[in-house]
């Protein structure tokens, strides 16, 4: 028994990742490539980076380098991780909950954080799951650093999300005679959620103007309507896609505010582009589907999807939504975008800068440039070709996942 007490022991501590190396502590370093894509459209051939104390302190060609790879990339941006804890991450008491934060539901210490740092992505914001029609305030953090959720903020309520479509209804009943429980309530339809959004947005600005004392909630919404924070629908139909731009026209129509709309899942936004330019929303698409449709509407994504609306002038962000299998991680849906048409440069935007800019965080990432953060991403090929891989990445300076220990 105790022998094979301590052979699993030492087997177990074999198998562990080391810590607490120099190299784990240092954050000076100066990296070569023979390409460093430090913005879309911006590249430096036979260059190098330096990093120091956690920012990019030079950007220029020439120069060697602690370590040399093929290909520099700001680290990966993703818009739309949705690692939650499912149904603790909402307050399902209500339908509407725009003063519900996110940041105080989520798990420091889940391995799925360092699952997105490892494949590249080292900024991500994180929203509500989508079972209520306002879910709350979303946060911008990074994907590692200290085991403590405020410490790794990058942006606090960063935006109000929420949903459209069938999701915010599912599990809601109709009342005959007493209620059962808080789930004997509408919406119960597709209709019931377009009510609830413009019923919340309503009352809100209606009370305002009258001069009507507000509470928390309502002053979240208003926060919206004045432009203060972008509001994030979650809508994969064509249907729900064309509602959340026909509510935001309507806002602008009664003169309530104009809102900063980002549909979020927008897996059928290629098929009415139109109403998203009008309105000037931006997209993020969710992963692409294997067998074509996702979501809980089972919409329909085309391959072409990201290059029709990069065509139409469509600001554009994709995301793997916390992906665990490296098939469907955030780098290779920017392959699978370009596969489908969409350049290089707008798929590099569209995992970097673009989501960045969506989340109110590019001066800090989303690019490479002297005095932002040092998230890098170091790459053997051609980034997001199916021959080539992240094979090293930074955090802040510091070296997550070493190159040179490339067999």
């Amino acid at each position: 028994m105790i022998p094979t007490l301590l052979l699993t022991l030492a087997t177990a501590a074999n198998l562990a990742p080391v810590t607490g190396t120099q190299d784990d502590e240092r954050t000076r370093w100066s990296i070569h490539a023979e390409k460093i894509y430090a913005a879309p459209g911006e590249l430096i051939e036979n260059g190098s980076v330096r990093v120091d104390a956690g920012k990019i302190t030079r950007l220029g060609s020439g120069g060697g380098g602690d370590i040399s790879v093929y290909a520099i990339t700001a680290g990966l941006v993703d818009a739309s991780v949705r690692i939650h804890e499912d149904r603790l991450s909402v307050e399902e008491s209500s339908e509407i909950q725009p003063a519900l934060r996110v940041a105080d539901t989520l798990d420091p210490f889940s391995h799925l954080w360092q699952r997105q740092l490892r494949s590249g992505v080292t900024t991500v914001m994180v929203s509500p799951l989508d079972r209520n029609v306002v879910g709350g305030l979303s946060v911008v953090l990074k994907t590692g650093g200290p085991e403590n959720i405020a410490a790794r903020t990058v942006a606090v309520d960063a935006a109000l999300c929420g949903a459209i479509g069938s999701s915010p209804s599912r599990g809601n009943h109709a009342v005959y005679g007493l209620p059962t429980d808080f789930f004997s309530r509408r919406p119960t339809t597709r209709m019931g959620v377009e009510w609830e959004w413009r019923r919340a947005f309503y009352d809100a600005a209606l009370a305002q103007r009258h001069g009507a004392e507000l509470d928390e909630d309502a002053r979240g919404l208003l926060q919206v309507l004045a432009g203060v924070r972008p509001l994030f629908i979650q809508a994969w139909a064509t249907q729900d896609i064309r509602t959340a731009a026909f509510f935001v026209e309507e806002m602008a129509r009664e003169d309530f505010g104009q809102i900063r709309l980002i549909v979020d899942a927008a897996a059928e936004a290629w098929k009415e582009p139109a109403f998203l330019v009008r309105t000037g929303a931006g997209v993020v698409l969710p992963p692409f589907p294997h067998n074509g449709r996702s979501g809980p509407d089972r919409a329909f994504t085309a391959w072409s999807s990201a290059a029709q609306l990069h065509a139409a002038g469509i600001p554009l962000a994709l995301s793997s939504h916390g992906a665990q299998s490296p098939a469907d991680r955030l780098d290779r849906q920017a392959g699978y975008a370009m596969r489908g048409g969409l350049p290089f440069d707008a798929a590099l935007a569209a995992v970097t800068l673009t989501p960045a800019r969506m989340l109110g965080v590019d001066e800090s990432v989303g690019s490479i440039a002297v005095g932002k953060d040092a998230d890098l991403v170091l790459w053997n090929g051609e980034p997001f070709a199916a021959t080539s891989r992240a094979v090293g990445v930074l955090l802040e300076g510091r070296l997550i996942v070493d190159p040179r220990e490339e067999n």
